[in-house]
């Protein structure tokens, strides 16, 4: 018993050291494991609810701006370093309620939830593991992004700010089945340095760090998409930013923390112009690495500080 309620304390310690050296290392407040414990726990925590309220937002933004139709597209949300929250499959963006929602394993386990969730979480799931700062995915249909990813062409750079910060040079991978693993592993090439993908003859995935930001990346790929058709019709040449204007957007880009295949030096300097070819993707820089060993260092340092305190309380022992 004694072992117990000394193993009890030391959970007790650590937790109170996680949340005190959050608070003073700012590089550690957006890790990962924030959130440990029990699924139940998990799921009906504090912060569980405002991602379940983010996500229905998003959902109804989605079905208002015609995005998704009947029961398409799909939207997750990482809580935790094991969990994520995803909504059900067959049922309407615009219809979510909280209670719809699942939280589900990182090995599409459903672990809480009543309704079953979405078969294409296997794509946001490849996300996850593939970028760790990922900690938002949404997958939709938005009709002007749509039609160049059945088109096989590739939307061309250069052209707008907000395209180029907020998104940049676009992937476009090739076509699977829906809801099949095969189909979730076409965007691994590309996701790294892109957080938003055309996908063959379906629609877009994006991924951010919230759900909002994937969202707005969803309006801004589509509004971008709807106004390259609408000056197509013009009968005059698109007009290009200059090249030396775009590396000032580049740095506002870098600023905010964005990815961009043009910051690897080994990636395309350029997507290739309604070539319909696939992007082609260098190798990953390293930074999600660089996140889950920050993460280890820093449970390192709360163990390590909790042993000390354990001692202390004690006798020094």
């Amino acid at each position: 018993m004694g072992a117990i309620m000394r193993n009890a304390e030391r959970r007790t310690v650590e937790d109170i050291l996680r949340q005190a050296l959050r608070q003073c290392l700012p590089d550690c407040q957006a890790s990962d494991g924030d959130l440990n414990g029990p699924a139940d726990e998990v799921f009906n925590s504090s912060e569980a609810r405002a991602i379940k309220d983010e996500i229905v937002a998003a959902g109804k933004k989605l079905w208002l701006r015609e995005y998704v139709d009947g029961n398409g597209g799909n939207i997750s949300c990482r809580i935790s370093r094991d969990h994520v929250i995803c909504t059900p499959t067959l049922r309407s963006k615009g219809d979510l309620s909280i209670h719809d929602l699942a939280l589900v394993s990182l090995t599409n386990e459903r672990l809480l939830g009543a309704l079953l969730h979405t078969s294409e979480l296997l794509l946001h799931l490849e996300i996850y593991n593939a970028v760790p700062s990922a900690k938002a995915v949404i997958h939709c249909h938005p009709p002007h992004a749509t039609a160049y990813a059945i088109t096989g062409l590739v939307p061309p750079g250069n052209v707008t700010p907000e395209q180029e910060v907020f998104v940049g040079p676009v992937a476009l991978s090739p076509y699977e089945t829906p809801g099949t693993k095969a189909f979730a592993e076409t965007v691994l090439p590309y996701v790294r340095n892109h957080n938003t993908i055309l996908l063959a003859n379906h629609g877009l995935v994006c991924w951010a760090d919230t759900v909002t930001h994937a969202e707005w990346l969803v309006e801004v790929m589509d509004a971008y998409c709807r106004t390259l058709i609408l000056a197509s019709s013009l009968g005059a040449p698109i007009r290009n930013i200059p090249q030396e204007q775009i590396v000032n957007l580049l740095q506002i880009k870098k600023r905010l923390g964005l990815p961009d295949a043009r910051f690897e030096p080994a990636a395309p300097a350029s997507v290739p112009e309604a070539s319909g070819e696939p992007v082609t993707e260098s190798a990953s820089s390293g930074e999600g690495e660089r996140v889950w060993n920050n993460e280890e260092a820093f449970e390192a340092l709360v163990a390590s500080i909790a042993e000390q305190v354990m001692a202390f309380a004690n006798g020094g022992e």
